[in-house]
């Protein structure tokens, strides 16, 4: 009897669920393999795509940007390990896009036929595709746990400028103990997440954390300087 094995998908705050895989750069154990380092796990639909040929070119021209992040990529689709060779030689190869050209995948991108690591990280999409993921990205931080997921359809590319924010972002409220605002860039004022010790509404203070804004009882900020993220962070933004 055939039977369907049901996956739940992983949410935020959880651990990322373990599996084994071959790809482009060999066997891997995820998460384990990148324990102690940040992981972007993402998926595309499928390989000789236009979408996902600038969304690979665009990974690959900012690998450098997010090891000096301690960030890793992982790349997965359900195509065959060959199918993945063959469309990464070609984009090398032959692709020239927005000044991009003799691009290197250099990061693992999972063979995934059975779609067995696509149904465990719900990539798999039913409403949008039965038999392609979706661009689902997940950031992962070092102890291997969930930090965020964004997930976009087969027909819009990837923002990588929000991708490489989130990682910034998410390495920064975890080193200083912050909250970040809407729409916010390293060098921008953060907020503090005891607010309820600002004291009256649209109070200054100065104290051992510098200079905080009160807006009202729940709402205060201070500022943090790009180069303090940057020392914090080991890397220049």
């Amino acid at each position: 009897m055939e039977t369907n094995e049901m996956y739940v998908m992983p949410r935020i705050g959880e651990k990322a669920p373990s599996f084994k895989a071959v790809t482009t750069q060999g066997d891997i154990n995820f998460p384990e393999d990148y324990s102690g380092k940040w992981t972007i796990l993402f998926s595309h639909p499928a390989d000789f795509t236009p979408v996902c040929t600038s969304e690979f070119m665009t990974f690959a021209t900012m690998e450098k940007e997010f090891k000096a992040l301690n960030t890793e990529l992982v790349g997965l689709s359900v195509d065959g390990l060959y199918s993945h060779i063959a469309w990464l030689r070609t984009i090398k190869e032959k692709i020239e896009y927005k000044g991009m050209k003799n691009v290197e995948v250099n990061f693992p991108l999972i063979e995934d036929i059975t779609m067995e690591v696509a149904k465990k990280y719900g990539m798999i999409q039913p409403g949008e595709s039965s038999t392609k993921a979706v661009r689902a990205v997940f950031f992962i931080d070092p102890q291997g746990i969930i930090r965020t997921i964004i997930y976009y359809p087969l027909s819009l590319g990837r923002n990588f400028d929000e991708l490489k924010r989130v990682i910034i972002g998410l390495q920064t409220a975890d080193a200083f103990g912050v909250a970040l605002p809407a729409d916010w860039r390293p060098g921008d004022e953060v907020i503090v997440p005891t607010a309820g010790s600002c004291g009256t509404a649209k109070a200054r203070m100065q104290g051992e954390e510098g200079e905080m804004t009160c807006y009202d009882w729940f709402f205060c900020t201070k500022k943090l300087a790009k180069s303090e993220v940057e020392n914090k962070l080991g890397t220049k933004l």
